[in-house]
Order: structure tokens, then sequence, then C-alpha cells
């Protein structure tokens, strides 16, 4: 097969392999970003396989960083851009099931790519758009089929995470995972143990915001994979549900969170313990606990003013988009219009402040002051008082005297 028209990160890329194929060795475009181009699907990092040394590849180009060189990676510097080119190599056994003990360098493009996790991943592709397929990955793209690299067990047993990145790639492409290769996982689920949450955090969240979900969920279920993942040993059943939800789409990681805690029934302490073991940042989980809240009122019918000022749009919206998952949210229309009506969006919106006070009732900063505020800020969001200067003084001065 021959790609007779490459993306423009190809045609630039393409100097670079020009010169290492000039110097006598071979160099390739290879991994996820040809499977992509051949799917016709967006390409992110442009990754080179070359027969050529690090030391060999240092000789050619003048200004290169050593961004893992243990492991044959160099990366090139040409014009402001930087190109990771990685040597071909083969590798020694896992005793850790994530790295090889050592690589070895090699200068044959054979064996780089049956070290690789799967077959549509096994591509590589020269300067000319010509692929070189060893392992049948363009049958298995035509046939929308993901299968292991020769024994899936070996692979596996290389690098426990494949497994994760398996049933995520049947969520993000919508793929059947061939049967031989889902076994391999279920016998080989345990070594998940060995993989760190970070890791087995990316592939997960992938999963999730695939656009064939159910697909990738339902393949990490059947293969006891989630028997491997923090706070998931007795949440099968829970997880089960989102198998039956119809048109299963979540648009960010806050909305994949979200959906699962809202499954799971944990109130904010649980919820909180629960991103944690999962080492979720603390943005992501002050941003789910907040639309924990909002999903609750949601589904209660109490959705107030003063909730939606405290989520802020884009979390009401992501609640919104998780009751209605369960046809039980607001058109998105409704929802932002329910926000945009607040009378204000934020405190520094609020048309009085610490300053003011001080300098228009002469108060000095203390306690009272921030529950003067808090009680003016509260009467605006509800409508019970006008953001206006003259009104919100008098009412401080109020609330001063009593």
């Amino acid at each position: 097969m021959k790609l007779e028209q490459l993306p423009t990160e190809f045609e630039a890329a393409a100097p670079i392999l020009e010169r290492i194929n000039a110097a006598g060795y071979e160099a390739y475009f290879v991994g996820g970003s040809v499977r992509d181009t051949i799917l016709g699907l967006p390409i992110h990092d442009v990754d080179i396989a070359t027969s050529a040394y690090p030391a060999e590849i240092k000789a050619i180009f003048k200004k290169t960083v050593d961004t893992g060189i243990e492991h044959g990676t160099v990366m090139v510097i040409e014009h402001g851009e930087g190109y990771e080119i990685t040597t071909f190599r083969t590798e020694s056994t896992y005793q850790d099931f994530r790295r090889p003990d050592h690589v070895e360098f090699v200068r044959s493009l054979k064996e780089d790519l049956k070290r690789r996790d799967l077959t549509i991943n096994a591509l590589a592709m020269d300067t000319s758009g010509q692929i070189v397929d060893l392992f049948d990955g363009l049958a298995d793209l035509e046939q929308q089929i993901i299968r292991a690299v020769g024994d899936p067990n070996e692979r596996y047993y290389e690098d426990a995470l494949r497994m994760m990145r398996t049933v995520r790639f049947a969520s993000q492409l919508d793929f059947e995972i061939e049967e031989k290769t889902q076994q391999a996982i279920q016998e080989n689920a345990y070594l998940l143990e060995k993989i760190s949450v970070e890791r087995i955090h990316v592939e997960w969240i992938k999963l999730l915001l695939g656009k064939a979900v159910k697909k990738g969920l339902a393949s990490f279920l059947a293969t006891d994979l989630a028997n491997y993942c923090p706070g998931f040993q007795d949440q099968q059943t829970k997880l089960q549900q989102l198998l039956a939800v119809e048109d299963l789409h979540l648009s960010n990681e806050v909305a994949a969170w979200s959906v699962l805690v809202y499954l799971f029934e944990l109130d904010q302490t649980q919820t909180r313990k629960f991103l944690k073991s999962w080492k979720v940042s603390n943005e992501i989980i002050n941003q789910t606990l907040q639309v924990q809240k909002a999903l609750q009122a949601l589904l209660a019918g109490t959705l107030d003013a003063k909730i939606c000022y405290q989520t802020g749009e884009n979390l009401l919206v992501i609640a919104n988009e998780i009751a209605n998952l369960w046809q039980q949210g607001q058109a998105e229309t409704e929802i932002k219009a329910q926000y945009q009506a607040l009378p204000i969006k934020n405190m520094k919106e609020l048309q009085i402040n610490g300053g003011l006070l001080m300098k228009e009732l002469n108060v000095k900063p203390s306690a009272k002051m921030g529950e003067v505020l808090h009680r003016l800020e509260e009467e605006v969001i509800y409508g019970q008082i006008a953001n206006e200067q003259a009104l919100l003084l008098q009412k401080a001065a109020e609330y001063y005297m009593n």
C-alpha cells in the first residue's frame, strides 16, 4: 500500500528521514501516526525509527538532545522543531512487567516492529508514502480488528499496560478485539497490579472518552481488568450499568469521573478518597466535587441560583450532560440560560468589597466583614437586592448596626 498524499506533519519531517537515508541508513515513520493517517484521523506525535545507532544520528545532525539515549532515542532539532528518533531495537526479559531489563540496538526493521504491541501499531512508512506491513496490520485495520503482534501472552507479559491500551483502542477506534488477544488479557489481567496507577489512569480516561466507550468498557469488564483498578473491585455491577446507557459519550475527564462517582453513589468525602486513589489532580478533584453537587441538585429538582453560581457555566453544562444520559437533564441552551440570568457570575462583579466598606463605613477587616460581604453576595445572587453600590452600602451599614 502506498499513500499518495501525506499529512503536512510527515512532509515537514521528511527531510530528517532523507538525511538519514543519505548517510546510508534506513529511516521510517512508525506507529500510531501511520495508523491514524491510514484511517484518515488527525495525527499527533510523529515517531521516527531508524537503523542508525544513537551515536550515528548525533554525527549526522548538528543539534541533538539525549531524551532517552539509553533506550535509543535522540531528539533532533531542525528549524526550531524537535523530532524524536529511535534506533531499531529488541528487548530482553521484563522482570517488572513494565520495562525491559535491557535493550539491544539492531539494524533490522522487522526485529523492531515485532516487539510492538498490536498489529495496527506495527506499521512503518517511508517518505514516499510506501507502507511496510510485516504483521498484517493493514488487513486488521480494514477489518477493524485489534490483534496482538505474535503471541499476545508474551506482549502482555512484557508490558502489562498493553492490556489497558488494547481495550482503550477498542473504545477509541470502535474496533473489535480478536478472540485470542482478549483471552490473553483475561489470563494476564492480574499483571496490571504491577503497573503504576498514573499509567493506568491515562489509558482509562482515554477509554472513557472514546467514540465507542461501551465496546472498550465491555472488554475491560469481561477480561477482569477492573479487579485490578483502584476502587473498582466491588463496583463492577454498577460499571455494567453504563453499558445500558443508550448514547454514552463523555466530553472530558471531569465528566468521566463524575459519571463514576454518581454510579458508585459516593458522598463528597468518599469521592475525594476514590479520586486520590487514582492520583487525580487536585484541580480535577475539586471540579468533580462541584459537578457532583450540581448533578444531585439537578436530579432532585433543587437546582437554584446559588448552586448555579457556585458551579460555574462549564461545570454546570457537564452536570447537565450526565443527567441527560439518564434523560433527567435539560437542554443545554436552557441550563446555559439559567446561568446567564444570574445577576453576578463571581465575587468580583459584586459592586461592593472590603476596601469600600473600610472607606465608607470606617470599619476594619474582621470576620464580621466577611460575613457581611457573603450575605450581600447571596442576596444579590437570589435577586433579593440589586447589585448597586449605594443599596449595598446601605444594607451593609444595617448589618453592622445589628
